[in-house]
């Protein structure tokens, strides 16, 4: 898979973007994604994810993730078809100021924390969602499994 991460807060070390990129390449190959699929990750400030997260979302207040998925179709879009190119799966956008945040609040490293919420935004491209008990239950077992497997546990420091 190819994923371009980009941190436009440059608050990231090489080390928390590799383990972010790796955990994203490992969570493919567990959910079976296709090897010539792409997606970004950018690293944001919580001034930005607002600003995100209220144009898009109508919602004025930061979070710490939002996906954008390609291959979703809306209601009065028309299907996009591009024989032979790479599936692009979408991009996941991450506050850096509310990782660290929720990393201290959790008791566990930044690392942990960047490598969940990234899992989490790919679950989402994938088409998973917790909008209700069910469909949440499903998601965060997922991803939990995922980064147990990979080696992140909740509470490594």
């Amino acid at each position: 898979m190819n994923i371009d991460l980009v941190d436009e807060t440059n608050h990231l070390s090489t080390e928390q973007l590799s383990i972010v990129n790796d955990v994203l390449h490992f969570a493919a190959e567990q959910q079976s994604v296709e090897s010539e699929a792409e997606m970004s990750v950018t690293f944001v400030s919580d001034e930005d994810i607002k600003s995100i997260n209220r144009d898009y979302r109508g919602k004025d207040a930061p979070t710490d993730v939002i996906s954008f998925a390609l291959e979703e179709q809306g209601e009065d879009e028309l299907e996009v078809i591009g024989e032979g190119l790479p599936l692009h799966l979408g991009d996941i956008v991450i506050s850096v100021d509310r990782a660290f945040e929720q990393a201290d609040e959790y008791g566990h490293s930044n690392n942990r924390e960047l490598a969940f919420l990234a899992v989490h935004g790919l679950l989402h491209l994938l088409g998973y969602d917790h909008e209700s008990e069910d469909d949440e239950k499903v998601m965060f077992e997922k991803q939990e499994k995922i980064l147990q497997k990979f080696g992140l546990t909740r509470n490594e420091k």
